[in-house]
């Protein structure tokens, strides 16, 4: 089963799509081939901006949300994805730890994350959330509009491992990005980490990431002879920015 995105839109194809159609399957074999040599994050998301006769991407998240918004129609693609991911790792996995966002009155992210939690205990493993705010001190129970409610359980440090209360993990999934920092708590430790703690928005620039997609961009262009401008976004390095 492959999801087939549905569009409002009806009228003929832009010359553009026409091109990606036609070269599908060099495409498809381009990705395995390079995946092949790129080890890919455990997961992402990409904000893309479609004018028709151009297509970019404007943002990628390492640390996504938004899990709560996937169709419904493509949870056994979910589900199926989360074990390839965690297959990936090749470490004996049965206990996952989620550490999400600060956040506990963002109601809407929450229920990404309980999204998340079900997706990945859906693939078969045991999976708890954990946080070191300040203020979660005890488990903590949030009730979602959705009526779904998400445990938070404070993490501690044992030597070098993350632990919850009775709980062990064997991994432990970030979906939070890090730009306050790596804490104190999630350095050097025993687990493995994933996406790992590097990739976290205090330690890694924007302008970095485009001028790496800026390669492959031109890399896919020619693959199937279109101007790379068509995939690639306009960007500039403007310095230090401080939005505080």
């Amino acid at each position: 089963m492959v999801p087939h995105l549905t569009t409002a839109l009806t009228g003929p194809l832009q010359s553009l799509e026409r091109t990606i159609l036609d070269n599908q399957t060099t495409i498809e074999s381009w990705f395995r081939s390079v995946w092949r040599d790129v080890r890919v994050p455990f997961y992402a998301s990409v904000d893309i901006r479609n004018s028709g006769y151009k297509i970019a991407p404007v943002d990628t998240n390492l640390f996504p949300s938004g899990f709560n918004n996937l169709n419904s129609s493509f949870e056994s693609l979910c589900i199926h994805a989360a074990q390839m991911a965690i297959e990936h790792t090749q470490l004996p996995i049965d206990k996952i730890l989620i550490i999400p966002e600060n956040h506990t009155r963002n109601l809407f992210y929450l229920e990404n994350i309980a999204a998340l939690q079900s997706i990945i205990q859906k693939a078969g493993f045991e999976v708890r959330i954990g946080t070191y705010m300040e203020e979660i001190t005890a488990p903590t129970k949030i009730e979602l509009d959705s009526s779904k409610v998400v445990l938070l359980e404070p993490i501690y440090r044992d030597q070098d491992r993350i632990l919850l209360k009775n709980f062990n993990p064997d991994l432990i999934l970030l979906n939070n990005d890090l730009s306050g920092g790596l804490p104190e708590i999630l350095k050097n430790i025993e687990q493995k980490i994933t996406p790992p703690t590097s990739l976290g928005w205090s330690s890694r620039l924007k302008s970095g990431h485009f001028n790496f997609y800026q390669k492959v961009a031109r890399e896919f262009a020619e693959l199937i002879d279109i101007d790379p401008w068509l995939i690639d976004p306009m960007f500039r390095n403007c310095g230090k920015v401080d939005f505080m």
